[in-house]
């Protein structure tokens, strides 16, 4: 005989650090509540009363279509109850991972059979799967945690859902990205999410300074911020990269271990932060990390706090022991602006000093 099912409203258990922000992997065995493998939550029962039925035991009948869920990024209690009656109520669960999705439908005692969809055999599986729902099949599509591609498999998929004209349902639910944005205290209105950036130094490098040139005039209607997501063994050299091209007073939040035991929201500017990761042993868990970049004056210079060209091109001078056409060469990289821009804006702070 199963144990009862477990009340409702009872707190759940967090999970354990997981592998990216909405990427993560649980450990198998929760601490302080019964693990999917402890003989207390049967994966067998189908049509276990859940959160969405209140001990009833039914499903909510769906169309046919894909349907793609969002599932926690690391607490349980993030699970909406939409998705749990969409996860009961499909005839198949397309997974990043079966393995790790296996053991959040264990935990929900939702019985339903599950195939493998990621980034090395997405293209292929989309065929097979596509026809399923050509068909009338009812599929869910799930990450390993958060939602479904965002910096996760699942884009080709709904894509070639949509052009065989297939009904295709956003259930909505955690992301780390939207989850550190509106506890960043950085601008909302407008924003850019940009994934990871790359892994290499020198390309890393270069799309930062990419970004720089491109960035927000004091025309715009309102500030940007950039949202991306970072590997906890690659953020000291991200910082540094982000300091050298926008300089020490970049204002910027970092978001690490969202809705687990340990979520820390680190806040400031660029040069703050790293020292205070560069005090600690190690930093643990994958990071969000939002920018807000400076805004450019009409002439296209970077506004970067009260500091003029003058100042600046001295301060590289005397750090660097550079001249000062190396200084301003040096300070376009940083800003993303050209030598001659700085060059003219130099002249005519000096004129107004006169």
């Amino acid at each position: 005989m199963p144990d009862p099912p477990k009340p409702v409203g009872a707190p759940e258990p967090l999970l354990s650090l997981p592998k990216g922000p909405d990427s993560g992997t649980w450990e198998s065995n929760i601490e302080g509540a019964p693990g999917p493998d402890s003989g207390t939550w049967d994966s067998k029962s189908q049509g276990a009363p859940g959160p969405s039925h209140l001990g009833t035991g039914e499903t909510t009948p769906i169309a046919p279509g894909l349907y793609v869920v969002a599932t926690p990024i690391g607490n349980l209690n993030d699970i909406t109850l939409r998705a749990l009656d969409v996860l009961r109520s499909v005839d198949r669960i397309a997974c990043e991972d079966t393995r790790q999705t296996q053991k959040l439908l264990n935990h929900y005692r939702i019985d339903v059979p599950t195939i493998s969809c990621h980034e090395h055999n997405e293209d292929a599986r989309a065929r097979e799967l596509v026809e399923a729902l050509k068909c009338g099949a009812r599929i869910a599509l799930v990450s390993d945690a958060g939602t479904p591609a965002i910096s996760d498999p699942g884009s080709r998929l709904v894509a070639a859902a949509i052009d065989a004209g297939v009904l295709v349902v956003p259930i909505p639910g955690a992301n780390a990205a939207l989850s550190a944005l509106v506890a960043s205290g950085l601008p909302a209105t407008e924003f850019a999410f940009l994934g990871f950036l790359p892994e290499k130094s020198g390309a890393r490098r270069t799309r930062i300074e990419e970004l720089a040139a491109g960035g927000q005039s004091t025309a715009s209607a309102a500030p940007r911020t950039l949202i991306f997501y970072e590997a906890p063994h690659r953020i000291h050299e991200t910082l540094a990269d982000l300091e050298s091209v926008w300089g020490p007073e970049l204002k910027l939040v970092l978001a690490r271990e969202l809705t687990k035991v340990h979520e820390e929201f680190l806040r400031g500017t660029v040069a703050e932060v790293r020292r205070e990761l560069g005090a600690r042993d190690r930093v643990r868990g994958e990071i969000t990390l939002l920018v807000e970049p400076p805004l450019k004056s009409a002439q296209g210079v970077t506004l970067r706090s009260a500091e003029k060209i003058t100042d600046r091109v001295a301060r590289i001078q005397a750090e660097s022991g550079v001249d000062e056409k190396e200084a301003l060469k040096r300070l376009a990289r940083e800003s993303g602006q050209s030598k001659s821009e700085l060059y003219r804006e130099l002249q005519r702070e000096r004129a107004r000093r006169k």
